[in-house]
């Protein structure tokens, strides 16, 4: 991820390329005391399926139900990814029908963010909608591309991209439920409830994991995260009384060094209608791509 981050930087700085997406993937996307001690979790456990014993599968099985059924929610996060990116996001995501999202980014630091800066793109805000995913850029680097400040990401043109990453992306882009977490502790047969702790005034249960993406059964999920370059993983959720995220924190392995994201999840039910920016003041990902061809410009 590090090495191809850097030609990414290369580029950009010798013309327009559509690497604002990549920092905004990274979103997709701290410490509370313990009041109560861990499940054993060895009761009801099948062959195989680690520590996950029935009740904590029953347990999370009604997260992924009671998310679904909330349709909304805001969302604050920060995430690390070595020495490329560090970024904050705050937004509200949608999942009741098409999936949209609104989002504030904020590059806090590394190599992509240097680079973003000197683009006069330290934030940036997107939009998801069912059709494409857009990023607003600053003035400089709106300067390169005939004074618009949108560029348009079509899902189906991410998909045609060449190596399976625009397919991870557009699939990425597509799911905007916190649900994923909740999947690979359930997928990771290693799950077990840690305890209950408060978190942001809330009573919450806080379950963890940790994820063997090469010994993960559910072959889509293996597959998505072997494209996104993670071997290894711990995931941390904290679920209020009424089944649904407050808090999620992942760790992982790349194959190019550490990543790390926390994210806050509240109001679920809130209202998210997005809007696409004016087609006067967006460029089409695909006519970006110049003369540079599919693969170099390849984000992520």
């Amino acid at each position: 991820m590090r090495d191809s981050g850097v030609r990414h930087i290369g580029r950009l700085q010798r013309g327009v390329r559509p690497v604002v997406v990549t920092a905004a993937l990274c979103v997709a996307m701290s410490a509370c005391s313990f009041s109560d001690e861990p499940d054993d979790g060895g009761a009801g456990q099948t062959p195989g399926a680690g520590r996950l014993d029935a009740r904590t599968a029953a347990a999370l099985a009604a997260v992924e139900k009671a998310t679904e059924r909330a349709g909304s929610a805001r969302v604050s996060s920060s995430s690390v990814m070595g020495d490329l990116l560090s970024m904050r996001t705050a937004g509200v995501l949608g999942w009741a029908g098409e999936p949209v999202g609104r989002l504030s980014i904020t590059y806090t630091g590394g190599e992509l963010a240097e680079s973003m800066r000197a683009l006069n793109s330290s934030s940036m805000e997107a939009r998801l909608l069912p059709d494409a995913y857009y990023a607003k850029v600053g003035d400089k680097f709106a300067a390169q591309m005939r004074g618009k400040h949108w560029i348009r990401y079509g899902y189906d043109d991410l998909a045609d991209l060449p190596g399976g990453s625009g397919t991870y992306l557009k699939d990425q882009l597509r799911n905007t439920a916190p649900i994923q977490p909740v999947e690979l502790l359930l997928a990771s047969g290693d799950a077990r409830r840690a305890g209950t702790e408060t978190v942001r005034g809330e009573r919450t249960t806080h379950y963890s994991g940790t994820v063997d993406v090469a010994a993960l059964a559910d072959s889509a999920l293996r597959d998505q995260l072997v494209q996104a370059g993670v071997t290894t993983e711990t995931v941390d959720i904290w679920v209020n009384d009424r089944n649904l995220l407050v808090k999620k924190v992942e760790q992982g392995e790349l194959s190019s060094g550490r990543m790390s994201s926390t994210a806050y999840y509240s109001a679920y039910g809130v209202k998210a209608t997005v809007k696409a920016p004016e087609g006067g003041d967006t460029a089409d990902f695909k006519d970006l791509l110049g003369n540079s061809g599919a693969s170099s410009a390849s984000p992520g």
